[in-house]
């Protein structure tokens, strides 16, 4: 048999007894592919929340008959006034309470007549999140009433309030709506590098450090066949399923916006076709050059388990390399694209702000990752070259 015909069968025992394993493979798709869907399902869920709680425009204050311009000016802006329980403090220290409390106190309205500047408390605990996002919106409330008593004292002695204000400042966000949604897409390429990288694991171990612990990998060395038809059979079967994760889990996020409960998050989700198949353009190198590199680490070892210490290492740096971005305040630097992952995420993050793929930007990680494989399956070929020997 020729060394492309030895490739092609080793290929095609490989890809079966990868598909044969229907547990191991259900249990990789799920982990992997619909990990990222549900953790957006669960992320709109929570902003969905947020939003109904907004809508009410519940105010829980206590003293509220302290202060009856405060709660006439509440209802004016369409806020409902509740009184808060008698025991907010511990229902805030619990988070049985979702909502922060305003505490007027006893002399509040006659401060206000008389000049004075009286307190109000606006009770919220940090460790309680749902009470802590509608801090700000309450603060913004009665920051209102009090320039509203402010322009209402100053137009009482002829002064207009408009002298308090010498400039207006208008904001302008150059943003565009892509740009700004990714502050909740920007989880995406993190979650397709995490399916693919699990996606090609167990397979590279298992065609590897597992056919040595079965000891089926000896008898294979033992045909007159080149090592690297050998290698390029295996890796080719290894590559395949790593690109069907990394295929499946890009498009997994088309249907899993159909379950998104909240409008906000719906209306700045922008993923479609186009950015579902650029992201599978930019991941199809990096699955081949994950799963040949993953080989090499588990050929050395002599156990699955031991390829599964051994590969944990390399299993860490993926996971942490994307979070170089997000420490990153500035723009993306030139050396982003010169590492893997970190250079996948880089291009995925570009594409979800509507940018284009321009060719040095492709091209930079696509040799990189040619260039690993390269070397990860010349170093496969290599041992096993040895072992036969031996």
């Amino acid at each position: 048999m020729n060394f492309f015909g030895t490739a092609r069968a080793v290929y095609a025992k490989e890809i079966v007894d990868a598909l044969r394993d229907r547990r191991t493979l259900l249990v990789v798709l799920l982990s992997s592919v619909l990990l990222g869907p549900l953790v957006l399902i669960a992320l709109s869920g929570l902003v969905a929340s947020l939003e109904a709680r907004a809508e009410k425009r519940e105010v829980f204050v206590v003293g509220i008959e302290h202060a009856p311009g405060l709660r006439n000016f509440l209802e004016r802006q369409s806020a409902v006034v509740r009184d808060a329980p008698s025991d907010y403090e511990t229902r805030l220290r619990d988070a049985s309470l979702a909502d922060p409390v305003v505490v007027v106190p006893p002399d509040f309205e006659a401060a206000m007549l008389r000049g004075d500047v009286p307190v109000l408390e606006l009770l919220s605990d940090s460790a309680n999140k749902q009470a802590e996002s509608g801090a700000g919106r309450v603060q913004r409330l009665l920051a209102a009433y009090g320039r509203e008593r402010v322009a209402l004292s100053l137009a009482m002695r002829g002064v207009s309030g408009e002298l308090l204000e010498p400039m207006e400042i208008q904001e302008r966000d150059l943003a565009s709506t892509q740009t700004r949604a990714t502050q909740f897409t920007a989880m995406l390429p993190f979650f397709v590098l995490m399916a693919v990288l699990y996606g090609a694991l167990s397979a590279a171990l298992d065609t590897t450090a597992g056919e040595r612990e079965r000891g089926s990998l000896e008898p294979l060395l033992m045909n007159p066949a080149a090592p690297l038809a050998l290698v390029l059979g295996k890796w080719g079967a290894v590559a395949s399923v790593a690109m069907l994760i990394a295929v499946l889990s890009c498009f997994s996020f088309l249907p899993a916006q159909w379950w998104l409960r909240s409008d906000t998050l719906q209306a700045l989700f922008q993923f479609g076709m186009r950015e579902a198949l650029l992201f599978v353009v930019v991941l199809l190198p990096f699955a081949a050059a994950l799963s040949a590199l993953l080989m090499a680490v588990a050929i050395r070892c002599k156990s699955v388990k031991e390829a599964q210490v051994n590969a944990s290492l390399l299993v860490l740096l993926v996971s942490l390399l994307p979070l170089v971005s997000v420490f990153n305040l500035g723009s993306e630097a030139w050396w982003h694209l010169w590492l893997p992952a970190l250079g996948q995420n880089t291009l995925m993050t570009h594409v979800l702000r509507g940018g284009a793929l321009r060719a040095p930007q492709w091209l930079i990680p696509l040799a990189v990752c040619l260039l690993l494989a390269a070397v990860s399956l010349w170093f496969v070929a290599h041992r096993l070259r040895g072992a036969a020997l031996r």
